[in-house]
């Protein structure tokens, strides 16, 4: 069965491979469509396999909400060429919007989701055929709260969702807490909701320093509580300082706003920034 372009050009569409792929795979196929398909997922998976061991450093991040559920997920590949095309920032997104109507507790749920093309899992694998890059579905997380917001940073390599404990949120009040996270990293809400391994680290860390620096063995713990304090003024939101006014915490921000109102959750990911 001769093979046209009109058919080439209907297979690179459903699979996004590239011209000669999708021309091979139909030769191969005798014209078939659906055999078509299966050879270039089966040369998918076995790019996937070939480049198990590259890097997916690059990639795109994406985060959105919807009611009182907020989702951040990123899809990851080599270079920032393939993340920059539009066809990878639309699958990213595809994914997106299929965690945010399916609302998956895990990454190996959310790739199993259906799609309709086949589930983002398999999608994936069609994307590794038609680019020849490792990609990978590297991060999903989400958050439930009464109010939540999200933020994406120029670039797409960086977004932040944060959950708060009031329905009623000024919207303002809510991004400029979401860019807080995206840009000073914190690691938790609050202090006593930070690990107590991290605590334990810290408090180590600090001990060394002050012995290296010749302070007295009886004075190490006090100078160690000491650098905690300060660490927990750096990695926990609400005792950070506020980008916009360095004057005030964040905690300080938000009860100017509402005097009941604090951040009950946030997630940020991150690619290369």
């Amino acid at each position: 069965m001769a093979v046209t372009m009109a058919d080439i050009q209907h297979l690179r569409k459903m699979t996004g491979a590239g011209m000669m792929d999708c021309k091979n795979a139909l030769n191969e196929a005798n014209g078939d469509f659906d055999k078509a398909m299966e050879i270039i997922r089966k040369k998918g998976q076995a790019v996937a396999a070939k480049r198990e061991d590259r890097e997916a450093s690059e990639g795109c991040v994406l985060a959105t909400t919807e009611g009182n559920f907020a989702a951040v997920v990123a899809l990851q590949c080599e270079t920032d060429f393939v993340a920059k095309n539009e066809d990878f920032v639309a699958l990213t997104r595809q994914i997106l919007d299929a965690a945010i109507s399916h609302k998956p507790e895990t990454l190996e749920q959310l790739l199993s989701v259906e799609l309709p093309k086949g589930t983002i899992s398999q999608v994936i694998t069609d994307k590794i055929a038609a680019t020849g890059e490792k990609i990978q579905l590297g991060f999903y997380e989400h958050i439930v709260a009464p109010f939540v917001t999200s933020y994406i940073h120029m670039g797409n390599k960086l977004a932040t969702i944060v959950g708060f404990n009031k329905a009623s949120v000024d919207e303002h009040v809510a991004k400029d807490v979401a860019m807080q996270v995206a840009a000073m990293n914190p690691i938790a809400v609050t202090p006593d909701t930070i690990p107590s391994d991290v605590k334990e680290k810290e408090l180590e860390i600090a001990r060394d320093k002050a012995r290296e620096a010749g302070k007295p063995e009886n004075l190490l713990d006090r100078i160690a509580e000491g650098a905690l304090q300060k660490f927990y003024k750096e990695s926990s939101l609400l005792q950070q300082e506020y980008v916009k006014d360095p004057k005030k915490t964040i905690e300080q921000f938000l009860k100017e706003n509402d005097k009941e109102l604090t951040v009950t959750s946030f997630k940020r990911v991150s690619l290369n920034v």
